[in-house]
Order: structure tokens, then sequence, then C-alpha cells
């Protein structure tokens, strides 16, 4: 629900939900596995690696399997406690905007080379000439980004329709090697622990889209029994997440236990397609079980499927990013100016930005490993910050078991990124690159808007948090019923008036007489009462009707003859149904109140919650 407390419409359901997030998680798989043989380090801008992984690299792609994993059922529980939306941004505001910022400007990092690494990746698996690679993914960018000048419209959804062709590439390649797995050509002479590490961190960003799925619990589908005002949308993560994470675990597991099922006498053609791996798999079990042509043209189609697949990722990488500059904008985290749109509705600069940097990011980085690395830094810190900080979150109702398995896939992420910072310069001047604009810009636009950087005590913190001032409802519905109380022609009834007409509702004037005797037999009174046969009320009634006339507000009046002005205040108050009752301020000399009482202390006392209570003086 928005500021102005309009819900979005929540229509995603558990497939589509799934299918989103296959869409962006489901690409690793094109450049992880050929990764994970290549080795951990490149050597910047030279073709030269210090070890490669090799024929040694399946507990590394099983390691990180693991951490998807691990990783998958932490966001169960994100989702869990963030049913309007749990991403970075969101989980990390709850402890510190400060915080909140840097997890947002790591997802800008990652979103930026998720556009240029699927980019460069989709023009390998159409066979683009490596000569032409990086004009082709620029020319790419830039015509998704110029598609992206008119809005997203639905181009969301091509990814929805590629999920299931994927799909089923994925499960034809593993289909056509399992005749062919086995573990003889398994290299057992494994690197140092510290190599191992580093091959690990290279290629952690299997990890990649899972940030995704936090973001759209806002627009999921409720669970049952769940409501507006109280979401929920348990049963539709753990769906999407689940069968998602089932099929990346498994589909990279097998996918690299048959890049190492290949003989040894390929290696040197590995290591030459590692960016293709899964096209390479096609062709090379294609051949083997059905002959070279058919290895031939399934590899075509694989590249086909797996390239179109990350194109679309392309797309979904522009449009977040163009989504996250615009509400950090929004959030007066960035310049006011990055909040226009254009006539078709798209903020301008963050458009502009969405393009700029992916490209900017192509034309320097050396080769898909280098992006590899840029990506890592983002996509790893992103997590880092939302595990993080929902770990440290007193505030969520997580069991001991459940902050004990979050605690501990943070301080393993925490430990991958800083390996990630030592061993990837390029990636970590890249992230420092992105955090100092980041961090420029705000500065700009919170001076811009007159805000300044204050140090106080806790103790006056404590008092001026956005959480330690409660939730206000406003009541300004029109029809509102207000009853005043009153003696004369006081400013009271000016004010009562005033209400009336402001909140377009009708007014009661009430004039209680008070009557201290009681008449008995013969004497007491057997007529209704009339204001009209009392001249203090009727004067009130005839004027007030006249001034609710002339200012449009339907004036009713009400005269009681009471022994107890408070008792019969309260039992009309309720019998109405009225919305505000309004009293003035008694004038009544000490001994007086003293004696006989307070009326409005005693209708303070009892009256209803649901009446607000008004004295004016």
């Amino acid at each position: 629900m928005d500021s102005s407390g309009i819900h979005r419409p929540r229509n995603v359901d558990w497939k589509r939900a799934a299918a989103l997030l296959y869409g962006d998680w489901g690409t690793s798989k094109a450049y992880v596995v050929g990764l994970a043989f290549l080795g951990p380090v490149a050597l910047s801008g030279e073709r030269k690696f210090l070890f490669t992984s090799g024929y040694h690299a399946l507990p590394v792609i099983f390691a990180v399997c693991v951490l998807t994993a691990l990783v998958a059922y932490n966001y169960v529980l994100v989702c869990r406690h963030f049913p309007d939306g749990g991403g970075v941004y969101s989980a990390a505001r709850g402890q510190s905007r400060f915080l909140a910022v840097i997890g947002a400007l790591l997802l800008v990092a990652n979103f930026t080379v998720t556009a240029a690494l699927s980019g460069w990746a989709a023009m390998v698996y159409f066979g683009v000439p490596s000569n032409y690679i990086v004009p082709a993914t620029v020319a790419l960018i830039l015509g998704v980004g110029a598609m992206n000048v008119f809005g997203p419209k639905h181009s969301g959804s091509v990814a929805i329709w590629l999920a299931m062709p994927m799909v089923v590439v994925v499960l034809a390649v593993i289909g056509l090697s399992i005749p062919h797995l086995t573990l003889a050509n398994l290299d057992h002479h494994y690197a140092p622990f510290k190599e191992e590490w580093i091959a690990f961190t290279g290629v952690i960003l299997a990890l990649s889209g899972v940030e995704a799925i936090a973001n759209l619990t806002g627009v999921m589908k409720l669970d049952p029994g769940a409501t507006m005002d109280n979401p929920r949308v348990v049963k539709t993560a753990t769906r999407s997440i689940g069968w998602v994470a089932l099929e990346v675990v498994i589909g990279t597991s097998l996918l690299g236990w048959a890049m190492l099922s290949l003989p040894k006498e390929l290696e040197p053609e590995i290591l030459a397609r590692y960016e293709d791996m899964l096209r390479f798999l096609g062709e090379q079990y294609g051949a083997r079980t059905l002959g070279p042509a058919f290895g031939n043209m399934f590899g075509i189609f694989v590249g086909l499927v797996v390239g179109l697949l990350l194109v679309s990722a392309v797309n979904t990488a522009i449009g977040a990013l163009i989504g996250l500059i615009y509400m950090m904008a929004r959030d007066e985290e960035m310049p006011r100016s990055f909040c226009r749109l254009n006539r078709h509705g798209v903020p301008r600069w963050p458009l502009f930005t969405a393009i700029v940097l992916p490209v900017l990011t192509v034309v320097f980085s050396p080769g898909l490993n280098s992006l590899a690395g840029l990506y890592a830094i983002g996509v790893v810190g992103a997590i880092a910050v939302n595990l993080g900080s929902c770990t440290f979150n007193n505030r969520l109702n997580l069991k001991w078991f459940e902050r004990g398995v979050m605690a501990i896939s943070f301080i393993v992420l925490f430990f991958v990124e800083l390996t990630i910072a030592k061993t990837k310069p390029d990636a970590l001047f890249f992230a420092c690159c992105v955090l100092g604009l980041g961090f420029g810009f705000r500065g700009y636009a919170q001076r811009k808007a007159g805000l300044r950087t204050l140090t106080v005590s806790e103790e006056v913190a404590a008092h001026v948090a956005p959480e330690s001032v409660p939730e206000f409802r406003f009541s300004l519905a029109p029809g509102q019923a207000i009853l005043v109380a009153a003696r004369g022609m006081t400013p009271v009834l000016r004010f009562a008036l005033e209400e009336a007409r402001l909140r377009k509702g009708s007014l009661y004037v009430l004039y209680v007489k008070e009557l201290a005797v009681n008449l008995l037999g013969p004497l007491q009174p057997t007529g209704r009462p009339r204001w009209q046969d009392d001249p203090q009320a009727a004067e009130i009634m005839y004027a007030m009707l006249e001034l609710g006339r002339q200012n449009e507000v339907p004036v009713v009046p009400l005269y009681v003859v009471s022994e107890n002005a408070a008792s019969t205040i309260l039992d009309l108050s309720a019998t109405l149904g009225v919305d505000m009752l309004i009293l003035g301020a008694s004038h009544r000399i000490r001994l007086a109140s003293l004696l006989k009482g307070n009326v409005a202390t005693e209708v303070a006392k009892n009256l209803p919650e649901n009446i607000q209570l008004i004295i004016h003086g």
C-alpha cells in the first residue's frame, strides 16, 4: 500500500512470480558453468589465468549450489516478513536510511552489470564474432533502452513466455548427457583452500536474480484468509522461490557434471567456449547421441532460446534500474529532477542513466569474466545487506534457528564480498564509483531540499524518530454528524458551524435545561418540552437555523430538560451516533464547579472512544 492508502493490485500468482524470477535467476546457468571451469582470477585485460579450475571444479559448483539453496530459504523468510515488498531498500530502511541507500546503490551496480552481462552473453549465444560483440552489445542495450522510452507496457511478460523453452532446453541437454555422465575425468588434486575459496567466489553469481523475488511480494496474490490490511504471501513466495531454486540448483549441478564428463582432450575447446557453455554442451551431447548434424542444429536452437531469454533479461534489468532510481528520487534520496516524466510516463533521467551505465560498462570491460566480477560484487553486496539488516532487526518475529541460518548466510556472503573486493580490483573500483556517484547525487538532492545532517543525542533521536510518532488515520469523509452543546450564543457555536461546513456534515445543536427540582404528582409535566417555549433556547436555535441556511449546513435543534447535563449529552451522543462532540469551556466559579461538578470532565470520562471530543475555549 502506498502513502495515499491505495493498494496495488495483487494479481501475480506463484506461477507468474516463478516465471519472472526464472527470467533472471534461471539465466545464471548460461555463464556460471563455464566460469566454474575457467578458474577464479583473470589478469586484467589478458587471457592468462593464475590457474584453471578445470576438471576439479565440481566441488566448487556443488558448494555454490548449496549456498544458492540456503539463500533461497532465507528469501522465503524475507518475503514472509515483508509482504509489501522486501527488497534490500525496504529491508534495510527499517534499520538505517544510510544503509538502505548503500543496498540500493549496490542494486544499481547489480542491474547495470546484469544488462551488460546479459547482453554480452546473448551476443555470444547468437554466434556473433568476437570482434563485433562489444558494438553489438552496445547496439542491443541502446535498442532496448529506446523501447523503454515508451514505457515497459507488457514487454516484461516476454520473460514468462521464454521461461518454458529455457526449461525444456536445460532438461534436453541434461537428458542427452545422462548416459555419458562419469566421475572418471575428475581431477582429485585440488588447489589450496585459498585458491578454492577464490574460485568459489568467482562463480557466486549463481545467486543473481534472487533479490527480484523480494520486490515482487507487493503484487503477489494473498494467502487464503489474508486481507489487504493484514497481507500474507507465504504460500505464493514459497512455491515460486522453491520451484525456481530447485531447478537452478539441480540444473546447475547436473550441467556442471555434464561439462566435466566431456573427455579431457576437449579441455582447450571448453576453455575457448566457456562463454556459451550451454550451447557447447548441446552441440557435444547432441552429436554423441544423434550425430554431428543434429548436434549442430540442436546447438543453434539452444543458442537461440538462451540468447532470447538473455535479451529479455537486459530489458528486465533496464526496467528495474529505472524503477529503482525513480523510487529513490521519490524518497528524496536522489535529485527531484529524476522524478520528471516524459509524455509516456517514463522518468527521463533514470532512463538515461539506465542506458548509459550499462553501455559504459560494456565498453570498458575486457570480457565476460571481467563482467562476472563486476556482477558478483553488486549482487552479493545487496543480498548481504538485506540478510544482515533482517538478522539484526529485532522487530522481525524470527525463530531462533531462522535467525541463526540467516546470520550464517550473512557472514558467508560478507566474506565473499570482501574476497571479491580483494581479488578483483576492477570490481571494487566499479562499486566505489557507483557508491561515490550515488552518494554525491544524494548529498546534492538533500542540500537542494534544505536538509542538513545533525548529530543529536540518543534521547533526542528517540523522540523524533518516525516510529515514535503514532499512526494517525484522518477522518475527513463528508457526511459526518457533529453535536454541539451550548448554553448561550458563545463562540463554540460558530466553531461547530465552521466544522460542519468544512466536513460537509450535519450539526446537532443541543440545549440542556437543567432542572434540579423533582416535580411530583400533578405538578409533573406531561407534554414534551419545546425549545420554542424557552426564550433562551429559542434565541440560540433560531439564530443557528438561519446561519445554517446561509452556509448550507443542515442544523437540527435538540432541547432536553434534565437533572444531569453530562449523562444527557452522553446518551444523545451515543443514540445519534455522532462523529464529533463539541463542548464549550466551563466558566463557572470554583465553588460552583466543586459542588456541582464539571460537565466536560464527566463527559470526557465516559464518552465512547469512537466519538471525538473537542472542548472549545
